[in-house]
């Protein structure tokens, strides 16, 4: 079922229940107040939309980016254009304009679409003539380029790669069905009841959970999304309780920060809240989390190229709660742990996972594929398994334990980051003759960026240089990508080949900060303030 048939079901089945919420902290900066919309009321405001959009010439292949943050109109945009065959690309408003501009030019962007906060950002960025702001009496203008998606395709989201350029995955409408549908038959711990539920997420829309995870659980079952801005660890606690929360998704960073705050007669929650869905807990935080609060913390894994098609969660007991655990396989999900060389590893011994779907359709509910990237969607794929890139271990029970990630990526607050897009731009910077940029533990964020760099002849090495670096990465690159530590060797560490030894860039990274040889720049990493509008 197409994802905007399965809304027109909901608002005809719960038209009078709350379909999204958005509290009033969350609104604050463009609401005077919480906002509610129920299934009927975004029915209206869908079929306005989509008029809209039809009226100026939007149709089946059309892509339109969408720079709407976390606000419900995003939610209503989506299912209007997927109403008319057209895709959305969602666009991350804490990117610089320059990222902005390869996605907008990629993705072949017929539209884009944001609140006035971003208008000065997207100048440049977009032709006026491809631009447009809800609300008056505006509406939208031609698209100033021709459909470049196919017809069935519900949103291209941008992920980065290893390569360093972000690649456009490609999500279609069984993806989205395979996703929803795989949410609310995990059961156990995350069993939803019809029209009972309301799902806190943070996350941003931009990213596969809150977009076709969250959203999905709460459509296909008739509960309540209520979508945050972000998350404020101050004010956490009582927006559940004001929003009459039952669960909530969360980062690994999360339950740190709310662990970090002083013990209240308020923590527990009394079993209102069933449970938190997320991945990256820490394992020293995650017994610790559960008896404080009262809440489950769920772990899963899954990626925006595996959809729901091979996700994993830790549903059920033995959950092996504070060991990386994420769950058993599912029923229709076949899987392998291979080492180097693509053979099987022994039992508990570390691997890289490969998943594909049992059956005739290995790659049904997965991505599509990469936007105008054949290459790279078969390398995925090859051997006829898509490759993960995340080394784990298997228990004797058949529980899976995340050890490591083999791509050369880092994850910093639910954030992943290619090493080589940062070097790229390091590479740049004047007095730099080599870089190289590894992940380091942080205890608040999961991971941190770390940069080597060797000065070129004459520019000396010191903390000039090194906030010189931050600040060119700060002004060409999203925030949370700058290094939060650079430290300046001699000679970067090679394989016997001549080859830059990741391995060993890692383990000195997290040796220099531990000997305090490394600039600390982390204080000057903050996140932009809010857009208006």
């Amino acid at each position: 079922m197409s994802l905007a048939r399965r809304f027109e079901r909901a608002s005809e089945r719960h038209a009078g229940r709350d379909f999204i919420h958005v509290p009033a902290a969350a609104a604050r900066g463009y609401a005077p107040d919480a906002i509610t919309i129920t299934y009927a009321g975004a029915r209206r405001r869908v079929d306005d939309l989509r008029r809209a959009y039809a009226g100026a010439g939007y149709g089946r292949g059309h892509r339109v980016a969408v720079a709407l943050d976390n606000r419900p109109e995003f939610f209503l945009h989506l299912l209007a254009l997927a109403g008319l065959g057209s895709s959305v690309v969602p666009l991350n408003g804490q990117m610089t304009r320059e990222e902005l501009r390869f996605i907008l030019n990629h993705s072949g962007a017929a539209l884009t679409v944001a609140h006035e906060g971003h208008e000065a950002l997207l100048q440049g960025a977009m032709p006026a003539a491809g631009r447009w702001t809800p609300g008056g009496d505006g509406a939208p203008p031609a698209p100033v380029r021709a459909p470049a998606a196919a017809g069935d395709e519900v949103a291209l989201v941008y992920t980065s790669g290893t390569t360093g350029t972000p690649k456009g995955c490609i999500l279609d409408e069984t993806y989205f069905e395979c996703m929803g549908a795989h949410y609310v038959g995990i059961g156990g711990y995350c069993a939803f009841r019809e029209g009972e539920e309301r799902l806190v997420t943070p996350l941003p829309v931009t990213h596969m959970n809150a977009l076709a995870a969250s959203f999905t659980a709460m459509l296909f079952t008739g509960g309540c999304l209520v979508q945050l801005d972000r998350f404020h660890p101050a004010t956490w606690w009582d927006t559940l309780r004001e929003s009459r929360a039952t669960c909530f998704h969360y980062l690994g960073v999360m339950p740190a920060m709310l662990l970090a705050a002083p013990p209240s007669p308020r923590d527990p929650l009394g079993g209102s809240v069933r449970f938190g869905f997320g991945a990256g807990v820490d394992p020293r935080h995650h017994a610790a989390f559960e008896e404080r609060f009262g809440v489950p913390l769920v772990e899963a894994w899954a990626m925006t190229e595996t959809g729901g098609a091979a996700w994993i969660t830790a549903s059920h007991e033995p959950r092996h709660v504070g060991q990386r655990c994420f769950g058993r396989a599912p029923a229709g999900l076949d899987w392998r742990v291979v080492d180097d060389g693509g053979d099987a590893v022994a039992e508990g011994r570390p691997g890289e996972l490969l998943v594909r779907r049992s059956g005739g359709e290995p790659r049904r509910g997965f991505f599509a594929g990469y936007y105008q990237d054949p290459l790279a969607t078969e390398a995925a794929w090859a051997g006829g398994w898509f490759h993960t890139g995340d080394i784990v271990r298997v228990g004797p029970d058949g529980s899976f334990f995340f050890v490591d990630r083999l791509k050369n990526m880092i994850r910093r607050s639910g954030e992943n980051i290619a090493a080589v897009e940062v070097e790229s731009i390091v590479q740049q910077v004047p007095g730099v003759a080599a870089c190289a940029v590894a992940a380091v533990p942080d205890d608040l964020r999961g991971e941190e960026v770390f940069v080597f760099v060797v000065p070129a002849p004459g520019r000396a090495a010191g903390r000039a240089l090194a906030e010189e670096i931050q600040a060119s990465c700060l002004h060409r690159l999203a925030y949370f990508k700058a290094p939060g530590y650079v430290a300046c060797v001699d000679a970067l560490p090679q394989t016997a080949s001549q080859k830059l030894s990741r391995g060993e860039v890692k383990r000195r990274a997290a040796a220099a900060i531990e000997s305090g040889s490394a600039f600390d720049l982390r204080p000057a990493k903050k996140r932009p303030a809010p857009a208006g509008g």
